[in-house]
């Protein structure tokens, strides 16, 4: 049988983001963060968030004031 063309690894590889944890991960970051017990049971595990690389509109405005400062400081001391 062939691989369905959704379910081939991507360009990215291994170190592309991914959406999901393997339960393994999960566990993992789930004793880290103080939310399970190694002795806790595996069943009825709580979500665990990936990151997400979200610009928020203040974010993209605090990066645009920063390179606009950013220009204006190297210009001022080449104007002396």
């Amino acid at each position: 049988m062939s691989i369905h063309k959704s379910l081939r690894l991507r360009s990215g590889g291994a170190d592309a983001d991914r959406s999901v944890y393997t339960r393994r991960e999960r566990l993992e970051r789930l004793m880290a963060d103080g939310k399970l017990a190694a002795e806790g049971s595996p069943l009825g595990l709580p979500k665990v968030r990936t990151q997400f690389k979200v610009v928020t509109k203040k974010q993209k405005k605090d990066a645009a004031k920063s390179t606009e400062g950013g220009e204006a400081a190297v210009e001022a001391p080449a104007a002396e």
